[in-house]
């Protein structure tokens, strides 16, 4: 009995910078092409800063395709995913994600790609190509880029705060791994 590839794809790691700066780079998709590890976006026009769910922002990949990406999930400062789509057309199922968590020491970044619900089986391929390391490659970048701009910081780690990624998007939620004990 062969066994179901994982459709759940992430990748954490911490950032010595506050989870505001992170989270600018992230929400404006200006800057988007400055921190893809996939090197596959292009550009996206300025001014299209996401502010909550139901926007859609507009990237131009590097083939040139267009895309609409609707956000389904948004809490300032914290998290944001969305599903991209071909312009004009119903997004196909899969979904990008972002969760930022305040630590003593800046920000615990995880970036996911989900494609539990990718229907377009054509799509199959290059979605199930997605890793683990190249998120963690747009997760680096943006550690660069935050880290460099003068954000880097030790924000105070607030009580209560603690949010995880299922409480915020309906699609798959995130375990988290303690590497300190030992889990995997």
């Amino acid at each position: 009995m062969s066994q179901e590839p994982q459709r759940l794809v992430t990748a954490t790691r911490e950032i010595a910078a506050p989870a505001a700066a992170i989270f600018e780079l992230i929400a404006d998709p200006a800057q988007q092409p400055r921190w893809d590890g996939n090197d596959n976006l292009d550009q996206a026009a300025p001014g299209q800063r996401v502010n909550a769910v139901g926007d859609v922002f507009v990237m131009r990949n590097r083939n040139g395709g267009v895309r609409e990406n609707h956000v389904v999930d948004f809490a300032e400062g914290r998290a944001i995913a969305w599903l991209p789509a071909p312009q004009g057309e119903a997004p196909p199922g899969h979904l990008w994600g972002w969760q930022l968590e305040p630590t003593d020491g800046g920000t615990l970044v995880t970036h996911l790609y989900d494609y539990t619900r990718l229907y377009d089986e054509k799509r199959l391929p290059k979605a199930q190509a997605m890793t683990s390391e190249k998120l963690l490659a747009s997760i680096d970048r943006l550690a660069a880029l935050a880290e460099e701009d003068g954000q880097s910081c030790r924000p105070p780690h607030r009580r209560g705060t603690r949010l995880t990624l299922g409480e915020h998007l309906p699609f798959a939620p995130l375990v988290r791994v303690d590497r300190a004990r030992g889990d995997t």
